[in-house]
């Protein structure tokens, strides 16, 4: 009787594949995730809304892009690296490219009046709950 193991790497490398397939898709078709893991984001709920902590270094504001639909909001931008001409690369662990990540939230949100502030390569988004969205009272007659 021959008994083989599966090796573990295997099926880790099998969902990382999985997981970077469903990125292909198009925002809010279907979507699961972000394209990678930059920027870092934190999300915590505050009462009713959300406010969310995302880190942006090296990121220029105008290289920015946010959208708001249904209980997601898109972040989306690029990161740029120059290192000047004649220069020889000994160690580049500093990534450059284009990001898109999104924030899905279990309620419905409010996009109009979702704040934006970027400071120090920190954004900061507050995410309002949209108001037919959060749970009302009943008088009993």
């Amino acid at each position: 009787m021959d008994t083989t193991l599966a090796d573990p790497f295997d099926t880790l490398f099998r969902l990382q594949r999985e997981l970077e397939a469903r990125r292909d898709s198009d925002w809010l078709e279907d979507t699961t995730s972000g394209m990678g893991a930059f920027p870092p984001i934190n999300v915590f709920q505050t009462g009713h809304d959300f406010v969310a902590i995302v880190e942006l270094p090296g990121v220029n504001k105008a290289d920015l892009e946010l959208q708001a639909k249904e209980n997601t909001i898109r972040i989306s931008g690029k990161r740029s690296i120059d290192y000047g001409d004649k220069v020889s690369a000994h160690r580049r662990e500093r990534v450059a490219g284009t990001f898109d990540r999104l924030i899905t939230v279990p309620v419905e949100i409010d996009p109009d009046r979702i704040k934006a502030k970027f400071c120090d390569g920190v954004l900061t988004l507050f995410i309002p709950r949209a108001e037919s969205d959060k749970p009302r009272a009943i008088k009993i007659n």
